[in-house]
């Protein structure tokens, strides 16, 4: 809706029913970094000082054990992209203190975050750790290599994969555990279990009504069964 010449967004609750929550309007926009830091204030130097371009011995630990990453990339139009990637525990391979190697498996062929590396090099890569609040991150350049000799060492279930993503290193850092103690993330207690939320088949069924639902679910649950496409 509109009010005036300011655009209003309604937020609803979880399920898109029940009572209309205030609406956020344009006004209210934080346009300048001045505005912002008069919100927020200034950061602590340490917050500064800790980004370093290179890993140590000790920040090295952080991608040697993280079995889950989150990779940002964006196109040349600006568009954006958050994908993960995950396997065993130290799947993203260091080859120098300043240059890692982020393993292409198979997928589902979009290849957003391979495309938007293609058209804009700027990365950003952040490491989880399974109980873990810290995280680390990592912002850089990236490239996409097919170099077969050094994707060899990559290899799982004898199967090697045609790509990787080269990650140079600008910005090395951890990240403080505020997120995680906010939310509560790894507190098995809060867990939710699969079946409190639509089903991806349910989701393409309201978006394509020549999906069947329960099909696509049962045929999914299938291939990764049988591992199908995982390696």
């Amino acid at each position: 809706m509109q009010t005036g010449d300011m655009q209003t967004v309604g937020l609803h609750d979880l399920d898109g029913e029940g009572p209309q929550l205030p609406s956020i309007t344009t006004a209210n926009r934080v346009t300048t970094e001045a505005a912002l830091r008069a919100l927020i204030g200034e950061p602590q130097p340490i917050a500064c000082a800790k980004v370093t371009d290179h890993l140590n011995h000790l920040t090295r630990q952080f991608i040697g054990r993280s079995p889950f990453v989150c990779l940002a990339t964006s196109g040349t139009d600006g568009s954006c992209d958050v994908s993960p990637r995950g396997d065993p525990p130290g799947f993203v391979r260091i080859l120098d203190d300043r240059t890692l190697l982020i393993p292409e498996r198979p997928g589902n062929r979009r290849a957003d975050t391979l495309r938007n590396i293609i058209a804009n090099p700027r990365i950003g890569v952040l490491f989880l750790l399974p109980g873990i609040g810290d995280t680390f991150r990592v912002n850089g350049r990236a490239w996409l290599t097919d170099d077969a000799a050094v994707l060899a060492e990559s290899a799982i279930e004898a199967k090697v994969p045609r790509l990787g993503i080269v990650v140079e290193i600008e910005e090395a850092y951890t990240q403080c555990q505020k997120a995680f103690i906010r939310s509560d993330l790894w507190n098995a207690e809060h867990f939710l279990q699969r079946s409190q939320l639509p089903s991806n088949g349910a989701i393409m069924e309201i978006i394509n009504e020549h999906v069947d639902a329960d099909q696509y679910d049962t045929e999914r649950a299938a291939r990764y069964a049988r591992r199908e496409g995982m390696y």
